[in-house]
């Protein structure tokens, strides 16, 4: 029983702890799912964004290219050449940046009419002491605003270092958002222009070669919407460069993903974040239900095993420990319900007593291991003997009954000498054991409606001794007028 126990127990165990993995397991590969399908938002985007900056880049290189041929052009010329780039991709605005001399800045300026400042600390124009400056010549903008001709960008702090970095990379570098000079946030990219057919294989080559530069200036809003337009409207997403935050929601997306951005030679992070996360509820459903299961199954178990447990308490209290036949107890309850049975169906029973003749030589002898066995022995006999509805007892020590319910004097005679021979034909299991015999008494009940147990035993025990007086071995009869000599075919 208590083996069973155990493994309805780890059963159980195994419900609850399967059903709470298969949630895991299932949250875990939604999870992994959504973080994949958010990667690849994020990736998709980027993608797109570069893609978009990476052909106006590549329309900078084609003016960049026209520059270097043409050495000198027109501003009509210009607008050909820059008004089409602002026609594709997130370009704001171009502009061409010539490298001009101090030398020859005076004649720049009559040349171009445009006016050349350099504001100091104190709002007043100041004289240039470098050897080159690099104004914006010509200027387009999808603005329509008109850039401020012959402003230098080699005295911006903030964009100076830039073009700087271009002339000695010789590729086109970005600078980081700054507020554009053509209206509103954004970077700009500028493309160095060598003179055609210069060596530009060394850092000092390219400085000798530089003509100027071909910018470019994306409004990062632009450049945001570029990336924007491939995700859900419900997904939140961050343009950052620097560990700032250039576009979207401040601060750190939680559970986001993130893709890089490519322009130029700088790299930004476009962040994503999806609110459709996924649902707990098929996972929670499975847990919920796995261990409802195992409480179900663990609280029959244990009424089960407590049934079963009184069922076996039951047992042990109505049962002989040493041969499982019943106890005296059980016996007496039986017996009551077969003579019940009788007198209510009209039909008579018998009740056998049988008691082993000279068992004690047994233990005296042998010992009581010896004499436990050949017990056993005998409860084994009678079961081979008996009906599935007859009654086997022991009563105590070696002495054993059998109730017969439905049966005739003659078939019960018929029982008992079949039980005697039966005793007296068994060979003992134990060395040096010799066979015993058991002396029956036999009682009838159910042909007087009156009789009580205790008179049926009595008569039963009474014959018994009857059949020991008479020297063993042998069946005799209870009557209740005298007893009888009972022969193997005599009558009582």
């Amino acid at each position: 029983m208590r083996l069973r126990f155990w493994i309805g127990l780890a059963a159980v165990l195994l419900i609850a702890a399967g059903s709470v993995t298969a949630a895991l397991v299932v949250s875990a590969d939604d999870s992994a799912d959504f973080h994949a399908a958010q990667r690849d938002e994020a990736v998709r985007a980027a993608h797109q964004a570069e893609s978009v900056a990476s052909l106006s880049i590549g329309q900078l290189a084609s003016a960049a290219a026209f520059f270097q041929a043409e050495d000198s052009f027109t501003k009509h010329e210009f607008d050909v050449v820059a008004r089409p780039l602002l026609g594709t991709g997130v370009l704001s605005g171009t502009a061409f940046i010539q490298g001009v001399p101090n030398s020859e800045r005076a004649e720049f300026e009559r040349e171009h009419s445009a006016p050349i400042f350099e504001p100091g600390p104190d709002g007043q124009r100041h004289a240039r002491t470098r050897g080159v400056y690099y104004p914006i010549v010509y200027a387009v903008s999808k603005l329509g605003s008109a850039a401020p001709l012959g402003y230098d960008l080699g005295a911006d702090p903030k964009r100076a270092p830039f073009l700087r970095r271009a002339r000695d990379l010789g590729k086109p570098v970005a600078t980081p958002p700054v507020k554009l000079l053509v209206g509103g946030v954004g970077i700009n990219v500028y493309r160095p222009v060598y003179r055609d057919g210069a060596a530009i294989a060394t850092v000092a080559q390219r400085r000798a070669a530089l003509i100027g530069f071909a910018a470019g200036a994306f409004r990062v809003s632009d450049l945001a919407s570029a990336a924007i337009s491939t995700v859900p409207k419900a997904v939140a997403v961050q343009l950052r460069i620097d560990r700032g935050t250039v576009v979207g929601q401040q601060g750190d997306l939680d559970d986001a993903a993130a893709a890089p951005i490519h322009i130029a030679d700088r790299t930004w992070l476009l962040v994503v974040r999806d609110p459709n996360r996924p649902d707990v509820s098929l996972p929670l459903l499975l847990a919920v239900v796995g261990i409802a299961l195992a409480a179900l199954l663990g609280a029959l178990i244990l009424v089960w095993s407590r049934n079963e447990r009184m069922q076996e308490l039951e047992r042990e209290a109505g049962q002989d420990p040493l041969t499982g036949l019943k106890n005296r107890r059980r016996f007496e309850e039986d017996l009551q319900m077969a003579m019940a049975r009788a007198r209510r169906e009209g039909t008579t029973g018998a009740l056998l007593m049988l008691d082993l003749d000279h068992f004690k030589q047994v233990n005296d002898t042998h010992g009581h291991p010896a004499g436990d066995q050949l017990i056993r022995e005998t409860a084994d006999v009678l079961r081979q003997r008996g009906r599935k509805s007859d009654v086997l007892a022991r009563l105590g020590g070696d002495e054993f009954a059998v109730v017969l319910p439905r049966c005739s004097p003659a078939e019960a005679r018929l029982a008992a000498e079949a039980i005697a021979k039966a005793i007296r034909d068994h060979r003992p299991a134990g060395d040096g054991v010799e066979p015993l015999t058991a002396s029956v008494g036999v009682a009838m009940f159910g042909d007087r409606p009156r009789t009580s147990i205790g008179s049926v035993v009595s008569a039963a025990d009474t014959a018994m001794y009857a059949a020991k007086d008479g020297g063993r071995d042998g069946v005799r009869f209870f009557d209740p007028v005298a007893i009888r000599d009972e022969s193997a075919g005599g009558s009582s």
